[in-house]
């Protein structure tokens, strides 16, 4: 199911659910917070490019990932040139060696619930291995709940907790935040984790 023609196939049918139609409220809560300071950000996943858009109007420098040819064209076509993107279309498994302990930035978002559940340590690997030492996910988990199927799988905190902390990372914070949208409210969770220094 996560193959690069099953997601085309969506952006082309327009049943591409997940896409909010703009960035999501909690980043932009955390955006213009300054609870975190401009830096390298990857965003994998990135759709349409909603969320990446919004952190790089924000300063940072975002490395942008989908594999979907369409939702690759419709973030060229929206990229504003006074906050350019570096948009890869590319499988996150399989992304460039030097993107390797760049990013001070990870942004999740509906990309852990589109993998595979085989495949969650090898995200884990993915993550650890493309923070630096100090750097940050940002994670908003969906769906949270206990449903069959997928792509969305069921998602839990718990896991991809459980997945980092024995890669070096450590839980600085998690919330059911009250700026989600109303179908999603109570289903999402903030997770902010860090590898360690």
């Amino acid at each position: 199911m996560s193959t690069p023609q099953h997601w085309e196939n969506a952006y082309q049918t327009n049943q591409a659910i997940w896409d909010l139609r703009g960035p999501t409220p909690t980043f932009q809560r955390l955006a213009a917070g300054g609870q975190f300071p401009p830096g390298r950000m990857l965003v994998p996943g990135a759709g349409k490019g909603h969320d990446a858009r919004l952190f790089a109007r924000h300063g940072f420098t975002v490395t942008a990932v989908d594999f979907a040819s369409g939702a690759i064209e419709e973030m060229r076509r929206l990229t504003d040139p006074e906050a350019p993107l570096d948009i890869l279309q590319a499988d996150f498994f399989a992304l460039p060696i030097e993107l390797d302990g760049i990013f001070d930035y990870v942004l999740e978002y509906v990309t852990y619930c589109a993998i595979d559940p085989a495949r969650r340590a090898d995200y884990a690997d993915m993550v650890q291995k493309l923070l630096k030492p100090g750097g940050l996910l940002i994670g908003l988990i969906f769906p949270l709940g206990d449903f069959k199927g997928g792509p969305p799988y069921a998602v839990s905190p718990e896991q991809l907790i459980a997945d980092l902390t024995p890669r070096g990372f450590q839980l600085l914070q998690r919330e059911f935040p009250a700026d989600s949208i109303r179908p999603r409210k109570g289903r999402e969770e903030l997770l902010i984790l860090q590898k360690h220094a």
